[in-house]
């Protein structure tokens, strides 16, 4: 089972709290570059910060890709501190935050991975031909061909990342201390909704989209408990992050990059909320199942360990 007791000191809370602070410990360290390369463009441009200002009006002034490397570098540091912690502080492998399964079921990954991505491609095409007024036209060949190269290597990293730290490494963390399914799951959903407040979405959209958010950890954590592990939620995560960069962009959203189309229209959060958490996320948990025969789905769920 992914979810199960484990009997041992390094398998005390004490020890995943340890492990929590080593990563965000090393997600400043990676964070150290976009500081100074920030901070030498604001004196070299003769930019004052005021009370007023926009903090990603102000990343601005550092070039597209250059701002999508350095704002993904700590993703990819952090992953570094991530494997530390699970390799030196509890003597664990990959696999055992990973599956239930012997080893890594790629298929899974690349499965989720493309049904999220046509899913999403094929929305945003359709939203162009219905409403072409609300996008910009921005593909420009070199700037677009860096971008797609820094997203594809970085992009998985930096979803990866979060999937191993709350539906693999918390969710295990949490099911140790409680010994129940359902507390990591809500705990690991609140926590993942709420680091999204700080996000230029949440300014844009307001508080109401951390519902979505913590739904979208619900959703996650739902498949990665019916699936016996993280693989679905690892392909559903990167195609969701990974297609938006490419595809479309915003100047309101955390990733503003050399995409394709950038959206100029005025979002509508509860329908975008509505479209995601009671239609398409619906619809892939019965493909999952399906596909992968779950049984017991309550159960699943709700079980002590």
């Amino acid at each position: 089972m992914f979810l199960k007791y484990r009997e041992g000191r390094l398998f005390r809370f004490g020890y995943y709290l340890l492990g929590s602070f080593i990563i965000i410990l090393f997600n400043f360290i990676g964070q150290i570059p976009l500081v100074v390369s920030f901070t030498s463009s604001m004196i070299s441009d003769n930019i004052e910060i005021s009370p007023e200002s926009n903090p990603m009006e102000l990343l601005n002034i550092i070039p597209a890709n250059l701002r999508l490397f350095l704002i993904l570098l700590p993703f990819a540091i952090s992953f570094l501190g991530f494997w530390l912690v699970i390799r030196k502080l509890h003597e664990q492998t990959m696999t055992s935050v990973t599956t239930s399964r012997n080893t890594i079921d790629w298929n899974r990954i690349i499965f989720a991975f493309s049904v999220w991505a046509v899913i999403t491609s094929g929305l945003i095409c359709f939203d162009y031909i219905v409403d072409p007024e609300g996008y910009k036209w921005n593909f420009k060949p070199l700037p677009f061909l860096f971008m797609f190269l820094i997203s594809l290597l970085f992009i998985p990293i930096q979803t990866s990342l979060e999937e191993y730290v709350f539906r693999g490494y918390l969710m295990q963390g949490f099911a140790n201390l409680f010994r129940n399914r359902w507390m990591p799951l809500l705990l690991t959903s609140f926590i993942f909704g709420s680091l999204h407040i700080a996000n230029p979405e949440i300014a844009k959209l307001g508080y109401g989209l951390l519902g979505y958010y913590i739904g979208t950890g619900l959703f996650l954590g739902i498949i990665t408990l019916l699936d016996d592990g993280i693989e679905l939620a690892l392909g559903f995560h990167a195609a969701n992050n990974l297609v938006g960069a490419i595809l479309v962009t915003a100047d309101w959203t955390a990733f503003q990059t050399n995409s394709i189309l950038i959206s100029i229209a005025e979002p509508n959060l509860y329908r975008e909320m509505f479209v995601s958490l009671f239609f398409f996320y619906p619809i892939l948990l019965f493909v999952f199942a399906r596909k992968y025969k779950w049984k017991n789905g309550f159960n699943s769920l709700t079980a002590r360990i």
